[in-house]
């Protein structure tokens, strides 16, 4: 039963996920990138600390190393990631950007042992990360005759967010803080939020005034941060202590298809070929980055479900 009730929440998180793509462009048409994104960490960041709470989980930073995660989580996972994304997502089809954020598994391994000098990247590591890359330029199609299209444009903004992400997510991976994962997100989005309402005032191309405070972007709002951002965040911490950390990662190639069919759905988006093809060359990198590790994770749920019908 364990099984199939991991297998249905897993299930739920990538269907909020991947709409949350479509639910951000809808969003998008009424709000500034950084102003909108700015506006759902506060909200979300209420929700998470209320959760906490009720968890009974400690919720102030007590050491530097607390601090320290909360600081490089908030301005990059949060902060710049989001600030990237939104401002990409202006461009590009929902998909496109759910797919490309598929290139963070790919990156962040890629990263880790870069700054490691203890670990190396092996062939296979070194091949994945580069099928990676083919798959971003494949969904990319640039068209030499014009590189600055807003396609392209799209595509690049969303590569940033993403990389911007995989290297926070190295830079906090082996922080020492003692705060509990939902206070700690809490807080990571209290700084994002702030940086993003920095952003937001400083940049010539936002204002708050331009914003419309119109029933679709304040159902996004809710949906982005109560849904999406609170609940996700919530069933994301549950699903990764039970399922650990290789399954959870197989969610960024779950997403892209429900952010397919919720961007057909709502907005009438048709996925391109291209977009297609580079999905799978980039979950083909995917898979040979962490071959070794898939290998045993799927030998361990094997023994798992032969265990199961055994009992």
């Amino acid at each position: 039963m364990r099984r199939y009730r991991n297998a249905s929440l897993f299930s739920l998180l990538s269907l909020v996920w991947g709409s949350a793509f479509v639910v951000t462009k809808v969003g998008l048409d009424y709000l500034p990138p950084a102003l909108f994104a700015a506006v759902r960490f506060d909200l979300a960041a209420v929700l998470l600390f209320g959760v906490a709470a009720v968890r009974d989980d400690r919720l102030w930073p007590r050491s530097r190393g607390d601090w320290r995660q909360i600081a490089t989580g908030g301005a990059l996972l949060i902060g710049a990631h989001h600030a990237l994304l939104f401002a990409g997502q202006q461009y590009v089809q929902s998909a496109v950007a759910a797919v490309l954020l598929g290139l963070i598994p790919v990156v962040t391994p890629a990263l880790a042992r870069t700054i490691s000098s203890s670990e190396r990247l092996s062939p296979n590591g070194v091949t994945g990360v580069f099928l990676g890359f083919v798959g971003v330029v494949v969904i990319a199609d640039p068209d030499p005759s014009n590189l600055l299209s807003a396609n392209l444009l799209g595509v690049g903004l969303v590569l940033a967010s993403a990389v911007v992400f995989a290297v926070g997510a190295v830079l906090t991976h082996d922080g020492e803080s003692s705060l509990p994962a939902l206070a700690l997100q809490a807080w990571m989005m209290v700084v994002g939020a702030g940086l993003l309402h920095l952003t937001s005032a400083v940049l010539p191309t936002e204002s708050f005034a331009s914003a419309q405070w119109t029933f679709d972007a304040i159902a996004a709002l809710i949906y982005l941060s109560v849904v999406a951002g609170a609940a996700g965040f919530f069933l994301y911490f549950e699903l990764l202590d039970t399922i650990g950390p290789i399954e959870m990662s197989l969610i960024e190639y779950v997403i892209p298809m429900f952010a397919a069919l919720a961007g057909w759905a709502a907005l009438g988006e048709t996925p391109t070929v291209t977009t297609a093809v580079g999905f799978v060359v980039i979950f083909a990198g995917f898979s040979l980055l962490k071959f070794d590790a898939l290998r045993r994770e799927l030998r361990r749920v094997y023994r798992a479900v032969r265990t199961e019908r055994n009992a």
